[in-house]
């Protein structure tokens, strides 16, 4: 045997070595496929290998506070998909008449999608059980079983339409909640998604029945608000009433609050809008230059509408704010007795560091007065020496104890701060300003919990609008907290400022908000709408019963351009005493004194309009109603003066012995 060459043994050596190193690669590739990337690669075969249709979670359902009421409900819809790989070839076209004609789609758009080489198309979203059953009919007719799924789905329903839209907010097409509560609680209220899938071959096509696998999806958790239903429509009822009928150019609001847990019965905005439809024009005019307006200029518009002023929006509160004044006084020993003749002096005007700063009523100064008188006066004087006695320091720790210079937390989106000058800027002037309600900016969200801790004894409650949270699968309710924001003032301070808060209602400037046999105390306000932009803020801020206040209700109105003008006591208070004549019989809030309310005469408001001063003072004097006059002055001829504007309107049913508010 002929042995074997060297050569050719180096030649079998390298042979086997570079199959062995090819070997070794393989393994260790196979290795790393394995171990390091069989997870992924896994779990990309399963996609690939299934099809997967989302099952969505039914939204939450939304209710006012009686738990009864539904505000938004999501109601049952289907969603049909189709997956062109498992119709037919020869039914393609078939499947694409019958969708375009059940559904009102474009044929060649239906053809183009089953035709085309995906695993899954959407054809229509959330579409009514009506539809779909007519589709079904169609596939058993034309025998096409697989490539065409009909899954349910759900739909947002608001039951109540308008009905606090600024409030509840509304969810988009993907069911996600885009403002309000609707998107504060949106974690809550969605849910969690659920899935169907199926094995495919490669093409997307289905491979039979047996790997079907469902996974259920998880409803959202209920809501039960702090808003009641029949509260928020009377609030809403009177509210869009005095819009109109004063001209409100930039809408109002009211706000309703129960002081001892904080929960907000009612907080209505005006306009509002429809929470079905809210993309679409919400007033007459708008839909008359809809077509026509630029995309830009209808997203304005949507946005001024969706925004809730009560929390959005700062203003300046004007005279209101002088309980905010008089408690801290009283609780600083400022004032003791608020009955205590001569302790105040109004002589028309005050100077502070060199600018004279005039009373409303500057023509014919109050003269001497108590605190109470001041009050119920709204005289400007009293409340700036009382700011000046206080001092900065003082006075701007009382806005941090009332919680005026932070946002309340109130549980919906978009709250706003309050705009004061800062403490170390701000000088005697700005002091004197901030005492009587003007020069800084609040939202009435936060007025209305300073003025609530007033009435709750002094202890200040921070606003809620969501009381509990039901858990769709164990119904278990989880109670929202009541906030303490600890004690203001004091119990006794408490008690003198609502005791001058009810002299207000029963004699003072806000007499048009009286109800009969009902112990109510409130505080009128005007302001200015910025400066010298000639707008005014009107409001009135209201508290009931006056000796276990159950209900705090703040009514404020932008720009009211009417023949009624634009004065708090005028305007908003009798807005308060209408939603206080049918809040409080609902809340079964007990009557005072049944004599009084017999002794209460209501008689028609008398025409003045065209009339003389001469002539309208003999008018009103047998019905003991008092004339104030926005531009009185100090030499009138009354013969020769005629009255061109009255507040309230001839006809209306008023209290005897009411204020009748006219300018000529």
């Amino acid at each position: 045997m002929e042995p074997i060459k060297l050569s050719s043994k180096k030649k079998m050596r390298n042979t086997l070595f570079i199959s062995f190193l090819v070997l070794t690669c393989l393994i260790g590739r196979i290795g790393y496929i394995q171990l390091v990337q069989g997870d992924e690669l896994s779990t990309m075969a399963y996609q690939q290998q299934t099809l997967d249709r989302n099952i969505n979670p039914k939204r939450g359902t939304i209710y006012d506070a009686t738990g009864k009421k539904v505000l938004a409900v999501s109601s049952t819809v289907e969603t049909v998909t189709v997956n062109p790989g498992n119709i037919a070839k020869e039914d393609k076209e078939k499947v694409a008449k019958i969708l375009a004609d059940i559904f009102e789609l474009d044929y060649e758009k239906m053809l183009k999608k089953v035709t085309k080489r995906s695993s899954i198309e959407t054809i229509v979203k959330k579409v009514e059980k009506e539809k779909t059953d007519k589709l079904r009919i169609e596939m058993e007719k034309n025998g096409i079983t697989t490539g065409i799924n009909i899954d349910e789905d759900t739909k947002r329903y608001y039951p109540y339409s308008t009905i606090a839209s600024q409030i509840i907010g509304f969810c988009g097409s993907d069911n996600q909640g885009l403002d309000g509560i609707e998107a504060k609680y949106d974690s809550e209220l969605k849910g969690k998604q659920g899935a169907i899938r199926r094995h495919t071959d490669a093409k997307g096509r289905e491979m039979g029945e047996e790997g079907e696998s469902y996974i259920a999806a998880i409803d959202g958790n209920d809501l039960v608000l702090t808003i009641d239903l029949s509260i928020q429509s009377i609030a809403e009822k009177y509210l869009e009433e005095v819009c109109i009928d004063n001209s409100c150019t930039d809408g109002g609001n009211v706000v309703i609050m129960n002081p001892q847990n904080g929960d907000i019965l009612a907080m209505a905005t005006y306009p509002n809008y429809n929470l079905n439809k809210p993309y679409e024009p919400y007033t007459d005019e708008l839909r008359e230059a809809w077509e026509s307006m630029e995309q830009s200029e209808k997203t304005k518009n949507l946005q001024a509408v969706w925004r809730n002023k009560a929390i959005a929006d700062t203003y300046e509160p004007g005279s209101v704010f002088k309980l905010i004044t008089a408690s801290a006084a009283i609780e600083e020993g400022l004032v003791t007795d608020i009955d205590k003749e001569g302790q105040f002096c109004c002589t028309g005007g005050i100077e502070v560091a060199g600018v004279r700063i005039k009373c409303w009523r500057h023509y014919r100064p109050h003269g001497s007065e108590s605190l109470r008188l001041g009050l119920m006066n709204s005289c400007n004087p009293v409340f700036i020496g009382l700011g000046q006695q206080l001092g900065i320091q003082k006075y701007y720790s009382y806005l941090n104890k009332f919680r005026l210079l932070n946002i309340t937390g109130i549980d919906l989106p978009g709250e706003a701060n309050s705009i004061f000058l800062a403490e170390n800027k701000a000088g005697p002037v700005e002091l004197a300003t901030i005492s009587f309600g003007q020069r800084f900016e609040i939202t009435p969200i936060q007025l209305v919990t300073a003025v609530s801790a007033i009435a709750n004894g002094g202890n200040s409650i921070g606003p809620r609008i969501v009381k509990q949270i039901v858990n769709s699968e164990t119904k278990e309710i989880q109670d929202v907290p009541v906030k303490t924001n600890g004690t203001v003032i004091s119990k006794e301070t408490s008690e003198k400022v609502l005791s001058m808060m009810e002299s207000v209602v029963s004699e003072g400037t806000g007499k048009n908000a009286k109800v009969a046999g009902y112990r109510i105390g409130g505080k009128t306000g005007t302001s200015e709408d910025g400066v010298n932009t000639n707008k005014y803020v009107t409001s009135f801020c209201g508290v009931a019963p006056i000796d276990n206040p159950q209900v705090v209700v703040l009514v404020t109105l932008y720009n009211p351009t009417g023949e009624g003008g634009h004065q708090g006591g005028g305007v908003a208070a009798p807005v308060g005493g209408q939603i206080f004549s049918e809040i409080l019989p609902y809340l079964e809030v007990s009557q005072g004194n049944e004599e009084e309310v017999e002794m209460i005469e209501e008689i028609q408001a008398p025409d003045l309009l065209g009339k003389t001063l001469e002539e309208a003072e003999k008018l009103v004097k047998e019905s003991e109603i008092e004339l104030v006059a926005e531009n009185q002055e100090e030499e009138i001829d009354k013969q020769n003066t005629v009255v061109k504007t009255q507040v309230p309107n001839a006809g209306i049913m008023i209290k005897k012995g009411s204020k009748i508010y006219i300018s000529y």
